[in-house]
């Protein structure tokens, strides 16, 4: 697996359909991922240090993981088909016992980069999903 990071978050407010690039943190290989707008927003809200009155849907998902005495371990995005990116998102509990939710990789982001989890990647998903490298 590959650890990647978020690079860039493009949100066209005109457009319900957003993009996300995620880069490999140890290399140059990028690849974007088409989020919807609500995500896409969450994410930008977190990384931009924008606290909401109340939990949001992904703040509250957090908190329940939480509350049950868990944690993010990371998020795998682990398979590409027909264009589509999935994901799973990797869950530790007190106990050490580790369970694996599916997810949608924009889910998986937004609730990532509230808990601090890393991002991973498949190798061969990775090699399907690059379509630019940067120097």
């Amino acid at each position: 697996m590959i650890q990647v990071e978020l690079s860039k978050i493009i949100i066209d407010e005109k457009r319900q359909d957003q993009i996300i690039v995620l880069k490999e943190k140890e290399g140059d290989r990028q690849f974007p991922i088409v989020i919807g707008f609500l995500e896409a927003s969450s994410i930008k809200m977190r990384i931009a240090g924008v606290t909401p009155p109340r939990p949001l849907t992904h703040d509250l998902l957090a908190l329940t993981i939480a509350g049950l005495e868990a944690e993010m371990e990371c998020l795998v995005i682990d398979k590409l088909k027909k264009n589509t990116f999935h994901a799973k998102i990797v869950l530790k509990t007190n106990s050490g016992e580790t369970a694996m939710v599916d997810s949608r990789p924009s889910d998986g982001i937004a609730l990532a980069v509230r808990t601090d989890a890393p991002i991973f990647v498949e190798e061969g998903v990775l090699d399907k999903a690059v379509v630019f490298k940067v120097k």
